[in-house]
Formats: C-alpha cells, sequence, structure tokens
C-alpha cells in the first residue's frame, strides 16, 4: 500500500501580525490623546514652568515654551502611534519610498522620546531606586517621596517606555521586511568579537564614576574642598554617592553577563534557575534603559553651562562623566551584540 505526503506551504511570516507595534502605538496613541487634552485644556502639561523641580534640571525641555509643548507632544505622539500603525500592515502593499519614509520618522520619535524627553532625571531615579527601596523600612534616606515620583517624572519615565517600545517595533519590522541576507557584522561569529570590545569597555567607564564616589568616602576631596567633603559628611550625602558608585559596580559586573557564560545559563548558586538559560530580553531590555537613561543623562549634561565650566576647570569628579556618551553607546553595542549572538 503506498502512501503519499503532502507539505503545507511554508507560511509567510510577512504578514502574520506582529504584536509589538499595535503595543506601541497604544501607548504612543494613549498618551497622544492626554497631550491633546492638556493643549485643549491648558492643564496637566508636566514640563517646563510646571515642573516643580524644573530649573537647571529641566534639560533641553526647557527650552520648549509651555505653550507649545502640548500640541507639540500630541502631534508627535499621535503621528507615531499613525507610524507604528503602519507597521502592522503587509510589507508587500507598502512601496520602498513609504517604507523609508515610515523607517526615518519612526527613528526621530523613538530617539526624541526615549533620549530628550527623559533627561537626568531617569538616570537618577535608576541610581538611587535601590538605596530608597532598601532603605524606606528603616527611615533612610530621609527624604519625601512624594517630592521624589512627581508627575513631571512619571511622565518621562512614560515618555521613555513609549520611546523603547517604539524602537522595538521599528526593529522587528525591519527584520520582517528585509528581503535580502543580513550583513556580516551581525552573524554571530562577528557579533561575538565587537561585543566583547562594546562591553568590556561599557564596564570600565562606571567603574571610573564609581572609583570617584568612594575617594569621597575615603576622605579624599576628589574636585571639591575638604571643607565641602566635611559639610557632606556632616549631613550623610557621602554615602547617598558611596551607594551610587556601590551600584555602578555592581551595573558594570552585570555588564560582563553579556560575553560571560553565566550570562547565558544562570549559575548553579541560583535555587530553581541553576542550569536554566537566560532569557535574552532579561538581559537586552535592562541593558538597553540603562543606555538610553545614560545617554539621556549625557545631553543634559553637555548642555549645562555649570558642567563645561567644571571640565574646563579639570574636575576630577565630572572628568569621568564626559565619557558618559561612550558607556551609552557601547552598552547599547554590547546588548545588541549579545542578541545577535543569542537569537543564532
Amino acid at each position: 500500500m503506498m502512501t503519499t505526503t503532502t507539505s503545507a506551504p511554508p507560511r509567510d511570516t510577512r504578514t502574520r501580525l506582529d504584536p509589538a507595534a499595535p503595543l506601541a502605538a497604544a501607548w504612543l496613541g494613549g498618551w497622544g490623546v492626554l497631550a491633546l487634552l492638556s493643549a485643549l485644556t491648558g492643564a496637566g502639561y508636566p514640563f517646563g514652568t510646571n515642573d516643580p523641580h524644573g530649573g537647571d534640571a529641566a534639560g533641553l525641555l526647557q527650552l520648549l515654551p509651555d505653550a507649545v509643548g502640548p500640541p507639540l507632544f500630541a502631534v508627535v505622539l499621535l503621528t507615531g502611534a499613525v507610524a507604528a500603525l503602519a507597521m502592522t500592515g503587509p510589507a508587500r502593499l507598502q512601496s520602498r519610498p513609504v517604507r523609508l519614509l515610515i523607517t526615518g520618522y519612526a527613528s526621530i520619535v523613538a530617539l526624541a522620546l526615549a533620549v530628550v524627553v527623559p533627561g537626568m532625571r531617569v538616570l537618577a531615579l535608576l541610581g538611587y531606586a535601590p538605596m530608597l527601596i532598601i532603605g524606606a523600612p528603616f527611615g533612610w534616606p530621609s527624604v519625601d517621596y512624594a517630592d521624589v515620583f512627581t508627575w513631571p517624572l512619571f511622565a518621562r519615565l512614560a515618555a521613555l517606555a513609549g520611546g523603547m517600545l517604539l524602537a522595538g517595533a521599528l526593529l522587528r519590522w525591519r527584520r520582517r521586511i528585509a528581503d535580502g541576507s543580513a550583513p556580516g557584522w551581525t552573524a554571530p561569529a562577528a557579533a561575538a568579537r565587537w561585543g566583547r570590545w562594546a562591553t568590556w569597555t561599557a564596564a570600565v567607564v562606571p567603574v571610573l564614576y564609581a572609583f570617584t564616589r568612594f575617594a569621597w568616602l575615603a576622605g579624599v576631596p576628589l574636585g571639591m574642598s575638604r571643607e565641602t567633603l566635611a559639610e557632606m559628611r556632616a549631613d550623610g550625602a557621602i554615602w547617598a554617592g558611596a551607594g551610587l558608585g556601590a551600584f555602578a559596580v555592581v551595573g558594570a559586573v552585570l555588564t560582563l553577563g553579556l560575553v560571560a557564560r553565566w550570562g547565558e545559563r544562570f549559575p548553579r548558586w541560583m535555587p530553581g534557575l541553576a542550569g536554566r538559560r537566560v532569557p535574552v530580553l532579561l538581559a537586552v531590555i535592562p541593558a538597553g534603559l540603562v543606555a538610553l537613561a545614560v545617554l539621556a543623562a549625557s545631553l543634559d549634561l553637555l548642555a549645562a553651562p555649570q558642567f563645561a565650566e567644571l571640565i574646563r576647570e579639570g574636575n576630577a569628579a565630572a572628568l569621568p562623566m564626559v565619557l558618559w556618551p561612550v558607556w551609552a553607546v557601547t552598552l547599547a553595542g554590547a546588548a545588541y551584540a549579545y542578541h545577535l549572538r543569542r537569537r543564532a
């Protein structure tokens, strides 16, 4: 008895709905509607003069007049949502000029939301968050949490999330519509080579920053007078600096996991997880988040006249921060190399 087998035709993955783009569109569209309501009512705009912790800490957003901010955000967010929705359509219905338009505009919106809007405040939150969480039951540090977790800070975090969602949707869409072979530098073997350099560079920069904070703890007045250091010891600020340094070192060690064996499989000393594969996104998302936060903080620093003055004076505490843009770019590259290797 003869039997014949038939194989189903391969599915066209280009027509399959990717949830990343609809999720980005929903997020941007929802915040775009809120921005539109703010433009119509004149209330709720979280930046500019409405930011209680604005001033010099407002970053590049301080250049945007309050009357212009809400309608501009509404237009950018809503059109960004439209661009994300366009990524859900069948690739065969989109011409090359349309693809280039979507790619260019989505890239600009994602960069603005993830880098320009967050500023220094998001990186400061990431740096102090462990101390705030661990010290909360003990009443240290003595801060009013209502002054820390404000509406402007939440709006910055929302912008960062929107930028990351749109960037992720764009990368997945571009990979889905690609009709040629991938560049050689994206091959796993090549990514392993240049990713190793990026990873070690991204690990060294935060250690240099941590060294200055540990020097203060040891009584060495790097970048300040001994009187200022004594005041920091008296009010406990020196311990906050040491905490930032400690978590910078922890971040450097975790960065090395992007090229280490324990970054691909959980080590044996972790009960319940020992030997299991580390999910790719568990490493890529935190690394990408920190890279964007550092890059956003770098823009604020480079635009601040006070920081430029410290650099001209050769301030030892500020000099390592000049390398923050390098830290951001290499950390993002290290995370992408890790993604390319693990994807294979």
